[in-house]
């Protein structure tokens, strides 16, 4: 169905509204009798039954299974979303909630951590965010020998931070090659990020300056690419609140949730949609199968981007829950946990 709110009669768009609005805060189809006793609505149940029937034929309404009721399709809810919804600021205490989590001395993946479990809390939903892809700059080398076929590269990041990785030794590789690599690391590339050291490293050894035997050089060049590899492939989406997935309603659709929660494991699939969403500005808001990835869980994504102080989008926060959740509530509140993330990378 495509179309506007403006092409629906005043009264449909009544009808309509209630029952989206009824769905979204029960997880129930509603029947024509529940909704003429809602305020506002001066309709007889027979009159709300044509209208709820002309909604389902223009597809915004679905009658499950062999209920009475009806409930918004996709399209529905789509169209709610766009064209009536009346968003709900955050309150102060929610304000506060989400802001709390951002005082903290730390790593910055614990802010985001905290504050996507705090928006996951809050939305009653699972939170997600997109960690900035940082490289790290590299301020010391070393290589630990470990057999005559493998040694243990270790690399000690600006800020303190330390990863290990097993390298593969080259055939033959004189002892003294490890030292030799190690120095040279720590001389000349320090204070570059694993990109930038590769380039110069490409650059010395091909103008003969890199002060390296072809055994030392294939070392170096070992160590910087399987830590480039690993950094590129290492998951940068934290997932906090999935047991929220799970509650009282959920437990007539139990194989919904068990779809979603195995979707949720597909962190790189998932990191894919949020870096999607890194090229807009504003919000974006997936509506069950409108993203094929959670097509068959049936369930919705609000993400919206954060930036740094260079106003460049540097990550995406959001929440992943049934497609009945509450947009009014829960659009303003991932719209405010952008924000502060945003203040936080200033």
């Amino acid at each position: 169905m495509s179309g506007s709110v403006l092409d629906l009669s005043t009264r449909a768009r009544d009808v309509f509204r209630a029952v989206v609005e009824s769905y979204l805060g029960s997880g129930a189809p509603i029947g024509s009798r529940t909704v003429s006793k809602l305020a506002g609505l001066n309709l007889s149940p027979a009159s709300i039954r044509n209208v709820m029937q002309d909604l389902e034929e223009l597809g915004l309404l679905a009658a499950p299974h062999t209920s009475a009721g009806r409930m918004p399709t996709e399209s529905g809810l789509r169209l709610f979303v766009d064209g009536m919804m009346q968003a709900a600021e955050p309150s102060p205490e929610e304000r506060a909630a989400i802001e709390q989590r951002l005082s903290g001395i730390g790593p910055i993946e614990e802010a985001l951590a905290a504050t996507t479990a705090a928006l996951s809390g809050l939305s009653a939903c699972a939170g997600i965010v997109l960690v900035p892809k940082l490289e790290p700059v590299l301020r010391q080398f070393a290589f630990v020998p470990l057999s005559d076929k493998q040694a243990l590269a270790v690399l000690v990041g600006a800020d303190g931070t330390v990863e290990n990785r097993v390298v593969d030794l080259p055939p033959g590789l004189p002892p003294s090659a490890l030292s030799d690599a190690a120095n040279y690391m720590s001389q000349r590339l320090c204070g570059l990020t694993l990109r930038q050291a590769q380039t110069r490293l490409r650059v010395e050894i091909g103008e003969g300056r890199a002060a390296l035997d072809a055994a030392s050089g294939e070392l170096v060049a070992r160590g910087l690419a399987i830590w480039s590899q690993d950094g590129s492939e290492r998951p940068v989406l934290i997932v906090r609140g999935q047991a929220n997935l799970i509650d009282a309603a959920a437990a007539a659709d139990l194989e919904r949730v068990r779809q979603l929660l195995d979707e949720l494991e597909s962190k790189e699939e998932i990191a894919r949609l949020l870096d999607g969403a890194r090229a807009g500005q504003g919000m974006k808001i997936f509506i069950g199968s409108e993203n094929k990835l959670f097509s068959l869980s049936g369930s919705s994504v609000i993400a919206a981007p954060y930036h740094d102080a260079a106003g460049q989008v540097v990550g995406v926060v959001g929440v992943i829950g049934p497609t009945r959740l509450n947009y009014a509530r829960v659009v303003p509140m991932v719209d405010f946990t952008a924000q502060a993330l945003t203040r936080l990378m200033q």
